[in-house]
């Protein structure tokens, strides 16, 4: 759906995650990025949240399974898009196609534990095609990213288990496209 999903939604080789409202307005003044990362809020919350991220020029992907109040179905996922929400990320590839049909931004998160966990994932990206793919931990194998770039053709992301600017540099060296961390002393690094 979005060409060039990467360039939309990072500058350099982090994403910010924020995980609280002290992170959120961090993020918002200090970091280049053009999207944060959402994974807290409720119901009640996300309308401000989204307004300061227009704001300040900044997408906001929402991690529609954090979010508090909101149901994991299609109602919820077109409350979102009328709420403004134009991207999200999810392991429930349910949530993606619904949210794809809502023309939103989709970012598929898997969690590869092991060789069973990326086959699955490689049979899930069969029956749906998210925007970009996300996957955990971010210390995944070169092996893994490999064939999930070669079956799927979409950007890799990583998150989780990543400490260090040299971690960070590594999965980049392993084929992944961007990080995501909610670690602030990596939201500035720069390619």
């Amino acid at each position: 759906m979005y060409r060039n999903i990467i360039k939309l939604i990072c500058d350099g080789p982090v994403i910010p995650a924020v995980r609280n409202q002290e992170d959120f307005s961090y993020a918002l003044a200090h970091v280049s990025s053009p999207s944060i990362i959402l994974l807290f809020g409720d119901i009640f919350t996300l309308p401000g949240l989204l307004e300061k991220a227009k704001q300040a020029n900044k997408l906001l992907i929402v991690h529609i399974d954090l979010i508090e109040g909101i149901g994991k179905d299609k109602i919820g996922v077109k409350y979102l898009a009328l709420s403004g929400v134009r991207a999200i990320i999810t392991t429930k590839p349910y949530l993606g196609r619904i949210a794809r049909e809502e023309k939103m931004i989709v970012i598929q998160r898997l969690f590869l534990m092991d060789s069973e966990a990326l086959r699955t994932g490689i049979h899930l990206l069969s029956t749906f095609r998210p925007d970009a793919i996300e996957v955990l931990p971010g210390t995944v194998p070169v092996t893994a990213v490999s064939e999930l770039t070669r079956v799927s053709g979409l950007p890799i992301l990583a998150g989780g288990l990543i400490s260090t600017a040299e971690d960070v540099k590594r999965a980049i060296g392993n084929g992944i496209r961007a990080i995501s961390t909610s670690k602030r002393e990596l939201w500035r690094l720069i390619s």
